[in-house]
């Protein structure tokens, strides 16, 4: 198959509402995850995660009985499973967060699933109550299709790369918040105290999510284009905007503080795989030489 088939095309300008909608609806499904499992380094127990047919939560426990939720994005369906055989569907539709967010609720109570959540979104500059957002509820199936065919594209590639590192380093998990796909790389050593100014996140989600030393890179399907792969630095070490990186339609962003990659430049080229795989690796290069990592016992 070729690469073009492989990789969709996301063009902002058609499915920009529901972006915007699917990503809200997976803040209520990972508050959930949030709710029903202990707290783990960096928040890793609530981002979701690449399936074959969409994201799934992976397995959560409450009262003895463990319960998976999934978005299916082939059947357009989000799937609530639990250990002793239940099963509870909630259409991927056209419908409101709001709508989303009662039908969500509804059949975990009837799957006997006593979880409260915030019922509040967060990492956005202007939030609605879940129970109160009538105003997005865009789905266009075919759109959010395409979505999940880039996330299992990228996902491929963090996974190749994330299997070159021998240090810590967390899963390719799809943080909810931030509505993208990441995989992080650690130093071991810790790090200054994050100032925090995430928009409606307190402080302290940032300061434990940073505690120590990253290297982290990832897929954003925000901004404008088709969204963009990135990769920063925390701490950001003194010349890393500076350093030379691959490919040549990678740049950093002095705003955000990161490396960017469009997806449109992954999309079209020769080998896609192959592109994004130079860009995570120089750009991880930059922040591990310049920060002076210990290369040789963290890489394979």
């Amino acid at each position: 198959m070729a690469p073009s088939a492989l990789w969709p095309e996301l063009t902002l300008s058609e499915w920009e509402d529901t972006r915007d909608t699917v990503l809200l609806w997976t803040q209520v499904v990972g508050k959930v995850r949030m709710a029903l499992e202990p707290m783990v380094n960096h928040w890793w127990q609530v981002p979701l995660y690449v399936t074959a047919r969409g994201l799934t939560t992976s397995l959560m426990h409450s009262g003895g009985r463990g319960l998976e939720i999934e978005f299916d994005f082939i059947d357009h369906t989000v799937f609530l499973r639990t250990t002793d055989a239940q099963i509870r569907t909630v259409a991927l539709e056209p419908r409101s967060v709001a709508s989303f967010y009662a039908a969500t609720m509804d059949a975990l109570d009837a799957l006997g699933m006593a979880v409260k959540i915030f019922p509040r979104p967060v990492e956005l500059a202007e939030v609605i109550s879940f129970p109160d957002d009538d105003r997005h509820s865009s789905y266009d199936a075919d759109a959010a299709h395409r979505f999940w065919l880039a996330l299992l594209q990228a996902h491929q590639v963090m996974a190749q790369f994330r299997a070159r590192f021998v240090g810590k380093a967390s899963p390719v998990h799809f943080f909810w918040g931030a509505a993208d796909l990441a995989v992080t790389r650690f130093s071991g050593r810790r790090a200054p105290k994050h100032p925090g100014g995430v928009p409606n996140c307190a402080d302290w989600v940032q300061e434990l999510a940073y505690s120590h030393e990253v290297s982290s890179c990832g897929f954003w399907p925000g901004g404008e284009g088709e969204g963009m792969f990135y990769s920063y630095a925390y701490p950001e070490p003194p010349g890393f905007g500076d350093w030379a990186v691959e490919p040549g339609a990678a740049s950093y962003d002095a705003g955000l503080g990161e490396f960017v990659l469009p997806y449109t430049a992954v999309r079209t080229a020769e080998d896609p795989a192959g592109l994004l795989f130079r860009f995570f690796q120089s750009t991880y290069e930059a922040a591990a030489e310049l920060a002076d990592w210990d290369r040789a016992a963290l890489e394979s």
